[in-house]
């Protein structure tokens, strides 16, 4: 008994060497600290009675274009970033099964014999059967609850990675789609524009050979329609670019039977439009919001494992069968053995107080990473809703432009055709009509991926 409590109190002179541990906020606090006291920026809209949320909103129904009714399913089930992360479920599914096996003994079943001289000169034969339990440790302490927690943690957070990964991936698609439509009008502007200006290079080319107009008109007129030419083939090259980024989120080729671009602006949007008013909890159910904090949690778990590594190891072995000096008799006797073990740390040159250090240092490290996690969604949600009051207004105005430019060249050309203006001003009004018209595309593809964004950051594509 006297030895018995001697463990018990170097048992506990050793933990309190470990000492004290600090109190961490829990995830909750750590997301509350994170985030600012201002809350969302309003985007001067209010919300629909009955909207659904963003972060309940499926893809399926955000997403109405009929392109993007069958790239988006084809990318869920090819893509090779989503596969990683479905493998990684499984990697972290396995370890902690393997970690809570580890709770319970390990049981064997098996046949042994051996014949052996004695000091007669004969055999001493001997066989046993029976099932043995091999080095079951006593979790007294929690070591191994904190491997398996930790453990556990860690699956979840590979889950939470999994689905940020399919709505990083839904995104992805989406935006890549909207840069091809948009590639598409762009092309659909080159190409009205290279025949306007191939058609007031022939009037020119005239009215030069006539004698009405000087060489420099001509000159100018001919750069116009080079111009135009570069602008042509960049957009094809751009155009070539985003479906080769398509086809690599999709991980296959684009469907045969899949409809061509359209190039309309109204295209531009297929994303529903999304509720505002959107309270800065929401952050909480973003599944990267979630992996942070499992990861956390794992940290934690880790520590209480590290704890208990000051305490002894209580392990016990164990069998129970039948054992004969006769193998036709094997089964008539039985015979069994117990055999507690207790291994008390005493002298390990610091290593116990290092792995309690590190495991200390990497859970302040993960909080450190939640709360990062909180503030840079914080911030996402933030520019997301700002563009989206800021690009209604661009587009009105710069449809507006548009507008004023188409006039303004109707205008030039009839005067030109007069001969009362000169073709410098014709040349003029088609440049600033094709800029923009070129910013009205760049306008409404940003929008459509800023409505794309918001669906992003607010968690969905469930």
């Amino acid at each position: 008994m006297k030895h018995g409590l001697t463990l018990v109190a170097t048992a506990a002179l050793l933990a309190a060497c470990a000492g004290p541990e600090p109190k961490q906020p829990s995830a909750a606090e750590a997301a509350q600290a994170a985030l600012p006291a201002t809350g969302f920026p309003s985007t001067g809209e209010t919300a629909s009675a009955g909207a659904t949320p963003a972060d309940a909103l499926p893809w399926a129904q955000a997403f109405r274009g009929e392109r993007l009714q069958q790239l988006i399913p084809l990318a869920l089930a090819n893509n090779r970033d989503l596969r990683v992360a479905a493998a990684s479920i499984e990697s972290a599914r396995a370890v902690a099964a393997a970690r809570d096996a580890d709770l319970w003994p390990t049981v064997n079943a098996g046949l042994s014999g051996s014949r052996t001289p004695n000091a007669s000169g004969g055999i001493t034969s001997n066989y046993q059967a029976g099932m043995q339990v091999s080095a079951y440790e006593l979790d007294l302490f929690g070591r191994l609850r904190g491997i398996s927690a930790a453990a556990q943690a860690q699956l979840l957070a590979a889950e939470a990675n999994q689905q940020a990964v399919r709505i990083a991936l839904v995104a992805a698609v989406a935006t890549t789609e909207i840069a091809l439509q948009a590639d598409e009008a762009l092309l659909k502007i080159t190409r009205d524009t290279l025949a306007s200006r191939e058609q007031s290079l022939d009037l020119v080319r005239q009215r030069f050979e006539g004698g009405i107009t000087s060489e420099i008109d001509l000159r100018t007129a001919e750069s116009a329609l080079q111009a135009a030419r570069v602008a042509y083939a960049q957009t094809r090259r751009q155009r070539a670019l985003d479906q080769n980024a398509l086809v690599l989120l999709l991980g296959a080729a684009l469907p045969a039977d899949l409809p061509a671009p359209t190039g309309q602006l109204a295209d531009f949007e297929p994303l529903a439009e999304l509720p505002a008013g959107v309270p800065s909890e929401v952050l909480t159910r973003r599944p990267d919001i979630r992996q942070a904090e499992q990861q956390l949690a794992a940290a934690d778990a880790n520590i209480g494992a590290a704890r208990a590594a000051f305490f002894p190891r209580i392990t016990l072995t164990g069998s129970f069968g039948t054992t004969s000096s006769q193998l036709d008799n094997l089964f008539r006797n039985s015979a069994w053995s117990f055999a507690p073990s207790l291994l008390q740390p005493l002298f390990d040159a610091g290593r116990n107080r290092a792995n309690l250090a590190a495991a200390r240092a990497q859970r302040d490290a993960a909080t450190a990473q939640y709360e990062k996690a909180v503030q840079s969604a914080f911030r996402d949600v933030a520019d997301a809703l700002a563009g989206r009051a800021t690009l209604a207004e661009q587009r009105a105005a710069q449809a507006a432009q548009v507008d004023a430019e188409a006039r303004r060249l109707a205008l030039a050309d009839e005067r030109y055709r007069a001969g009362i203006a000169s073709s410098l001003e014709v040349l003029d009004a088609q440049r600033s009509l094709f800029a923009a018209q070129q910013a009205l595309v760049q306008v409404q593809s940003v929008r459509a991926q800023n409505l794309v964004a918001v669906y992003r950051v607010l968690g969905g594509g469930g």
